[in-house]
């Protein structure tokens, strides 16, 4: 039985829709606060690898009860489901957030986060191509205006260096990030929400940790304290939010909204975590975004209005049984 999400002070319950963006609202936010949690980490000595490595396994460990939970027995999903979940915890998981921080060590934050953000973009080729799904000239001109708004909220104009090896693993981000958006769109495998989290961040620690013992991939992790907005912090905290936040929660709701939303309507929606990323880097590493970030996070919006409005008119789909795992299994 679904559980629909009621507003506060009334009984009427969302619609498929606002359920949907209230999700991906969600976890775009938990998404955007990994970045400015993990940078100091890394700057006390962690490796991407050790800081993505932990912050997966934990997650994993984590969601992994509440997914066999809503599986409710019906193990053959996940047979019928392997390489689903191994493509998502390879791809959606591990390769992308991986490839971001080592992008990140090649080449500026900014540039290397719009080369990963080109993933809704991807995700639109990719259904025009595999479907026949061509674009209206609204959606072009969305996504145009959400590019536009991501140059403004990363603020290049400043004249970010670029690095051809960074450019490299920021294009891997981004596969894996469409990716991510595709497979969590994915309704006709019968998989709840919160079960493909469970599998795809069970197989990505695994991966990662099969490649770290093989060393091939650094680990190397410290027990200094890091530094938020000028004071210290024990190193457990951040990587229990990177862990538990960004990763466990995110992972989790981003799955809900994208199969309520569709995949290129999500991962239009996810980039927010843009605007989000400014944000807490504004407040737990002073760094204060200006006007044309603010005007930038505007045309985001404006952006994502223009995707939904390209879309094809369907009638109203009735919550789908899966749609209240999630909550079923909180």
């Amino acid at each position: 039985m679904a559980h629909d999400i009621t507003t506060p002070g009334s009984a009427a319950p969302l619609s498929r829709m606002s359920r949907g963006l209230l999700w991906a609202v969600l976890s775009a936010a938990s998404f955007g606060m990994s970045g400015a949690l993990a940078r100091p980490l890394l700057d006390a000595g962690w490796t991407p690898g050790a800081a993505v490595l932990v912050r997966v396994a934990l997650a994993a460990v984590v969601v992994l009860p509440f997914g066999i939970r809503a599986l409710k027995g019906r193990w053959h999903l996940v047979t019928e489901n392997l390489l689903t979940i191994g493509l998502y915890g390879i791809l959606a998981v591990a390769a992308a957030q991986f490839c971001y921080f080592s992008a990140v060590q090649h080449m500026e934050v900014a540039p290397a986060l719009l080369i990963e953000y080109t993933a809704p973009a991807a995700v639109v080729v990719w259904l025009w191509l595999r479907d026949g799904q061509r674009p209206s000239w609204i959606t072009l001109a969305g996504a145009g205006v959400a590019a536009l708004g991501l140059v403004l909220v990363l603020d290049l104009a400043s004249g970010a260096s670029v690095s051809p090896v960074g450019v490299a693993w920021a294009l891997a981000a981004m596969v894996g990030c469409a990716a991510y958006f595709l497979i969590s769109a994915d309704e006709d495998n019968g998989l709840p929400p919160i079960s493909l989290a469970a599998g795809g961040l069970t197989v990505g620690a695994v991966s990662l940790g099969a490649l770290g013992f093989a060393g091939l991939l650094p680990l190397h992790a410290t027990t200094v304290d890091t530094v938020y907005a000028g004071h210290a912090i024990a190193w457990w905290i951040p990587m229990g939010l990177l862990g538990l936040v960004t990763a466990a929660l995110a992972y989790t709701m981003g799955i809900q909204a994208s199969r309520l939303l569709g995949s290129r309507l999500a991962s239009f929606v996810a980039l927010l975590e843009v605007v989000a990323a400014v944000v807490f880097a504004w407040v737990l590493l002073g760094e204060l975004p200006g006007p044309m970030q603010f005007a930038g996070g505007l045309l985001i919006l404006l952006g994502v209005v223009g995707v939904k409005l390209g879309e094809p008119r369907t009638a109203e789909i009735e919550p789908l049984p899966i749609a209240g795992d999630l909550d079923a299994a909180a």
